[in-house]
């Protein structure tokens, strides 16, 4: 097993105070181990439940919250049966917490004491959550017009709460040059430990559905952490692929834009105003593979707009669903999508409404 870099095929030993490549490239792990059905845990009703498939040796004690196993639910969205995976039931309110539980167990083994982070909130609250579970001291770095609930929800878990003005990518600059200092940057968006946990919500997809693949799935997509491991998941799981759609918002969106010129990397794009702030990543770092899983998967990737998502944020609470605006940018795209959408369609529900004002 060992980190493989994305741009100069350098390889490294699998040390999770490392994020990136010396050249600047982001990291893959390689060789990690995968599922194997009959090693499952039947009676670990966390996404723990899959430990042999995840790269931390049997013997070190997860740092969790008891995340995973979040519910899968029948719904309908007009004449389209759709099932909803609740991601915003994890226990920091979002699926951040796949990713995280993983990465925070692999640092706290290392003896790491103090991380650094960006986020516009999600992850940022997941990091100062399981972080304080560990013991680690951790300092959160988020754009300033993040949601306030969001800020506060990083802020109670104890965690240095640094608001940056500006755009998201400014927010990014800021903690490279914490990290410089020599906190580790434990970012759910180079870190390859962050995939690792991403991919049991596939696992957990096919379990629920009586050990069968789904045909399609449609989620959001920002720097498409959770696209990419559930991509790694079902291929774990062989059969056909299901179709993977990704959702940007209309004013942020550089791999919708890609996609409708076949361009193979993100294009550029200015960062504009979005409700949807979870996706709102003008270059995301991962670009080049979120753009071929969702080819090799026979998907597409769309944007909607800020209306559209608002509107179907609206309609999915009144049958009982209270998303954050991110996360309604998936059940948005479901109208656009119906011509392609047949069989099993699996709806990612990321956030939690709890987590905005709007």
């Amino acid at each position: 097993m060992d980190f493989h870099c994305t741009l100069c095929h350098r390889t490294y030993p699998p040390d999770p105070t490392r994020i990136r490549c010396d050249c600047g490239g982001a990291l893959d792990l390689r060789g990690a181990p995968t599922l194997d059905p009959a090693q499952i845990r039947r009676d670990d009703y966390t996404l723990w439940r899959y430990r042999h498939a995840l790269p931390i040796p049997p013997d070190v004690p997860p740092v969790t919250l008891g995340e995973g196993m979040t519910p899968l639910v029948e719904a309908r969205w007009g004449d389209l049966a759709v099932l909803l995976k609740c991601e915003f039931l994890n226990p920091t309110g979002s699926f951040k917490d796949r990713g995280t539980t993983v990465l925070v167990t692999a640092l706290a083994a290392a003896g790491v004491d103090r991380v650094v982070e960006d986020s516009s909130g999600n992850a940022g609250c997941s990091l100062a959550a399981y972080a304080a579970r560990a013991g680690i001291r951790a300092t959160i770095y988020v754009p300033a017009h993040a949601s306030p609930v969001k800020q506060a929800q990083i802020a109670a878990y104890g965690a240095q709460l640094i608001p940056v003005p500006g755009p998201r990518s400014q927010a990014a600059r800021a903690v490279l040059e914490a990290a410089a200092s020599g906190a580790v940057y434990a970012s759910h968006v180079y870190h390859p430990l962050i995939h690792a946990g991403m991919k049991t919500a596939a696992y957990e997809i096919w379990e629920q559905l009586g050990g069968r693949l789904p045909d399609a799935v449609v989620l959001p997509v920002g720097h498409g952490s959770l696209l990419l491991g559930l991509a790694q998941g079902f291929a774990e799981l062989g059969g056909q692929m299901p179709r993977l759609f990704g959702v940007q918002a209309a004013a942020c969106a550089p791999l919708a834009a890609a996609w409708e010129s076949g361009a193979a990397d993100p294009l550029p794009v200015p960062e504009g105003k979005t409700v949807a702030e979870g996706v709102r990543i003008a270059a995301p770092v991962r670009g080049r593979a979120i753009l071929e899983a969702v080819r090799a998967s026979g998907g597409a990737v769309l944007a909607v707009s800020d209306a559209e998502t608002l509107a179907a944020r609206q309609r999915l609470a009144h049958q009982g669903f209270f998303v954050e605006p991110t996360s309604a940018l998936a059940v948005a795209a479901l109208d656009p999508l119906r011509p392609r959408l047949e069989g099993t369609v699996v709806v990612i529900l990321t956030g939690s409404g709890f987590k905005s004002i709007r």
